[in-house]
């Protein structure tokens, strides 16, 4: 009898999941497992509740296919080779992943199983990270090159469900019980209205931050809910998004080959990043005093989530206008983002901070010319600043009087001060 354990990790679906259906071909039994890692940095009670629904709708996924989710709570390391050895094992699949921390726990498994050790590189990404590389190189550091090869590259086709997975007996605790807007199942239905209803106004809509033109798929790539490569083979009505997919290979592949740039400089400018606790608490708290800032520091902490277009615009305005490392930005991030993502939480904000790959390092994203662009009309910043709701000129409330600001704080900074700082500290 021949037994396989898959280990999820952040493919949490059934559905197109190389690891899984290799798992299962050919397997009398499968043990899907999941390990809690309590060494893991604490999130969000919002992020850890999208998990907690992921594991929910997974398990009830398997349950329709005979199984279930098997969860272990412990380093992973250690756990899945303990599974392995009380089922027998004689394989183990896992999908392969670019961060340091999936690096490191794929060598440990390597050297602490005593059963075959199967990694699967083609589960996260349309196109796996290190299959396309200019020449002589190791990853493409610029964007528009690696689109052309990512565009042209054949993608591989979708691999069938498991029509059935038999579980051997072994210990573990039950799923979480718990439904909500996580998981596969919430995925594939967002996806579809998506793709019916708004895919086609993509590319007129997406920046604009106070209408809901973008999918909001993202935190389900980013537990691997849904197919990154189904998603792009569907969005053909919306090629704007699907170029998003592509830099979200990008990042991929350029943490692939530059684990570290997860935490330092992809590009090293010789910044000398300023100490201000207090502008940083008033950034994170969104009380900046520039409303289009504030606004989507609100929305994140509102909602776990916050408009592409805005966190450029809070990202440049912490590093650039502030002269605060992107660091404490992306973690403060990472924290809170239901799709926060190593490698395109850090990346985006390198590229931002001009340490990345923006071939543009030194831009500075002006929030009053954002905010005419992409806001024109005020209305995300009166749904987020509530303060302001009830303002005429909710972009410039440092021009009302002290009782029509209704307690919403002057600016932490003046703007082109803060740029010619930047400016002249970058040389």
């Amino acid at each position: 009898m021949t037994t396989t354990v898959a280990v999820f990790t952040r493919d949490l679906r059934v559905r197109d999941n190389p690891m899984l259906a290799a798992a299962a071909r050919g397997a009398d039994q499968v043990v899907p497992l999941f390990v809690r890692d309590g060494k893991v940095a604490a999130f969000s009670a919002r992020r850890t509740r999208f998990l907690d629904e992921s594991l929910s709708d997974v398990d009830a996924s398997l349950r329709h296919l005979g199984g279930r989710l098997v969860l272990r709570e412990g380093d992973p390391v250690e756990e899945v080779c303990r599974v392995a050895g009380e089922v027998g094992a004689d394989r183990v699949h896992i999908a392969g992943d670019v961060s340091a921390y999936a690096r490191t726990r794929e060598e440990r498994l390597r050297s602490g199983l005593t059963c075959e050790f199967v990694v699967h590189d083609d589960v996260h990404t349309v196109v796996p990270p290190g299959l396309l590389t200019p020449s002589g190189k190791d990853h493409f550091a610029v964007f528009s090159a690696y689109h052309r090869q990512w565009d042209a590259h054949g993608w591989r086709q979708a691999v069938p469900t498991p029509r059935r997975i038999e579980v051997p007996k072994v210990k573990g605790r039950k799923a979480p019980s718990v439904r909500g807007e996580g998981g596969e199942s919430a995925a594939r239905r967002r996806m579809t209205s998506w793709l019916r209803t708004n895919a086609e106004s993509y590319t007129d809509n997406h920046d604009m931050v106070a209408v809901d033109g973008t999918s909001r798929l993202s935190p389900y790539l980013h537990l691997g809910c849904l197919s990154a490569l189904e998603l792009a083979r569907r969005g053909d009505k919306a090629p704007d998004f699907v170029r998003q997919l592509a830099w979200r290979d990008f990042h991929h592949q350029v943490l692939n080959a530059r684990p570290d740039a997860a935490h330092e400089d992809y590009r090293p400018r010789g910044d000398r990043w300023r100490d201000d606790d207090h502008a940083f608490d008033a950034w994170r708290a969104g009380e900046t005093g520039i409303p289009i800032v504030d606004a989507g520091m609100r929305q994140l902490l509102a909602e776990g989530w916050m408009h592409n277009r805005a966190r450029l615009v809070v990202a440049s305005f912490l590093t650039k206008t502030l002269y605060l490392d992107w660091r404490a930005g992306a973690a403060h991030f990472y924290a809170h983002l239901i799709d926060g993502d190593i490698a395109n939480n850090s990346l985006n904000w390198q590229w931002v901070a001009g340490t990345g790959t923006d071939t543009r390092p030194n831009r500075v994203l002006n929030p009053m010319r954002q905010a005419e662009r992409f806001d024109p009309r005020d209305d995300y910043v009166r749904r987020y600043v509530p303060e302001l709701s009830g303002v005429d000129d909710a972009r410039r409330p440092w021009t009302l009087s002290t009782k029509a600001r209704n307690g919403y704080p002057l600016p932490i900074v003046d703007l082109a001060e803060g740029r010619a700082r930047f400016l002249a500290a970058r040389g």
